[in-house]
């Protein structure tokens, strides 16, 4: 799985199967997301796209990994939550810059909830961790909080 930023769009996840295809999927920021699915003889033509509200998004995900697979799994969807992936970029504002200093949970009341670092994820981050170019950020609260919070994070 390979993931590339689409700054303003979102992220987009791509994905070549065991029989050689090549599938991607657009992660829009709004929370609908685009299935795209390439063709075999040209890996590099779409042969199908198919967007997705963010209900059914979650139907399919539903489908695919069935929740009686794992019972404990919180859908934040269901309360009207999105859980989000922002990279820093290395000309990011915040790179060096302590956690604490982005004021994220007070200013956009989304919190931080791990940041992904190489091959390493550090979870529930205090103020104190220091912010580092490349690092990815998992967030979580609500649809326009996570809007807000990637402005902030974004900021060069």
């Amino acid at each position: 799985m390979r993931t590339t930023p689409l700054p303003g769009i979102g992220v987009q996840y791509d994905l070549t199967t065991r029989e050689r295809r090549h599938l991607s999927v657009i992660a829009h920021r709004d929370g609908t997301r685009t299935v795209n699915v390439y063709r075999g003889d040209d890996p590099d033509a779409c042969a199908q796209s198919l967007h997705l509200t963010g209900a059914e998004t979650g139907s399919l995900i539903d489908a695919l990994m069935p929740a009686h697979h794992s019972p404990s799994l919180l859908h934040t969807t269901d309360l009207g939550l999105v859980a989000e992936r922002i990279e820093l970029s290395g000309h990011s504002y915040w790179n060096g810059r302590l956690l604490g200093e982005t004021r994220m949970r007070t200013e956009t009341g989304v919190s931080i909830v791990a940041v992904l670092r190489r091959a390493e994820a550090r979870p529930s981050p205090a103020p104190d961790f220091r912010l580092a170019g490349g690092d990815t950020l998992i967030l979580i609260g609500t649809r326009e909080g996570v809007d807000a919070a990637a402005s902030i994070l974004g900021r060069e």
